[in-house]
């Protein structure tokens, strides 16, 4: 009889599309019938709690440690994750397995066509420290609002007048269907938050069936650069406080071209970077921080403890 998998997932629209999308691939690619993988919602504590900000919480592991716990106990045998959420150092008995191949690693402005459009003192909804920061380099006379929730509570609170603008991935946007809604800015004007857009899959360490079954969604450019973009944001030993920005593509067949930044929380400090570096050079992320955090101005530094 052929093995079933479990896949843990939160309840989102967001996550749940992830988790459907991450079935349909290995479906596809490993020849599964349809009823072998049951997805298990798991509710977790950054779902039940919106009324604060993530870092007050207790970081990116609201999202991750109770997906970790039904993994490490044989409830679930795979969950998925938004990458950008899933903290840099894991626990040694979870292994990153697969990550299928990214989308559209964007921001996208609602209620403006761009920074420049908004209206003077404008208030735009966000909980990202990284956005927050970006947006008052570019408009000091904006005002930042913590919006929190899922995107269409995010589209609500819009809606409803809470704020003038709100900023959000292009690729949950495009996921969910709505790819009109929105303008987006380009990442020479706001590079994204590390691993944004990229799904992840992870497995425990020891359970070979299902990380081989894994293995045949991955996409290699992908992994490959998300990995870089979170080896920068280690080598930071940042936490979600510390706005940070980080993009990695390929240059070439066998070299990687990293960007990042480390801002201030109200943007009035900066610093950017980038990097060429050879896919095996696995130290060069940790170089570029180095070099950024030596350029830093006091005030920029003591965000960072690396």
């Amino acid at each position: 009889m052929a093995r079933s998998f479990r896949l843990g997932t939160r309840g989102s629209p967001l996550a749940l599309w992830q988790a459907n999308k991450v079935a349909e691939l290995l479906s596809a690619a490993d020849g599964l019938d349809g009823d072998a993988i049951t997805i298990v919602p798991i509710r977790t504590t950054g779902d039940m709690v919106q009324n604060r900000a993530l870092a007050e919480l207790g970081g990116k592991a609201l999202w991750t440690k109770e997906l970790d716990r039904a993994l490490l106990s044989g409830e679930i045998d795979f969950a998925v994750h938004s990458m950008k959420d899933v903290e840099t150092i894991r626990p040694p008995e979870i292994v990153i397995a697969a990550m299928p191949e990214r989308a559209d690693v964007r921001d996208r402005l609602i209620g403006a066509d761009s920074l420049a459009a908004l209206p003077p003192k404008a208030r735009v909804g966000t909980s990202s420290p990284r956005r927050a920061a970006q947006v008052r380099r570019a408009r000091p006379d904006a005002r930042i609002l913590l919006f929190r929730g899922n995107v269409d509570t995010r589209l609500r609170k819009l809606a409803e007048g809470e704020a003038d603008a709100t900023l959000l991935a292009a690729a949950g946007l495009d996921r969910l269907g709505r790819a009109g809604i929105g303008s987006a800015i380009e990442i020479d004007v706001m590079l994204p938050a590390p691993a944004q857009a990229a799904i992840g899959v992870e497995a425990r360490a020891d359970d070979t069936i299902t990380r081989d079954l894994l293995a045949a969604i991955d996409h290699a450019a992908t992994s490959t650069c998300v990995r870089a973009e979170r080896a920068l944001l280690a080598a930071l030993s940042a936490d979600c406080r510390s706005p940070i920005a980080a993009l990695a593509v390929l240059d070439g067949p066998n070299a990687i071209w990293l960007r990042a930044e480390i801002l201030s929380e109200d943007g009035a400090f900066s610093e950017a970077g980038e990097a060429r570096f050879a896919v095996t050079d696995h130290d060069a992320p940790a170089t570029l921080a180095a070099a950024l955090l030596d350029r830093a101005p006091p005030p920029l530094r003591a965000l960072f403890s690396a």
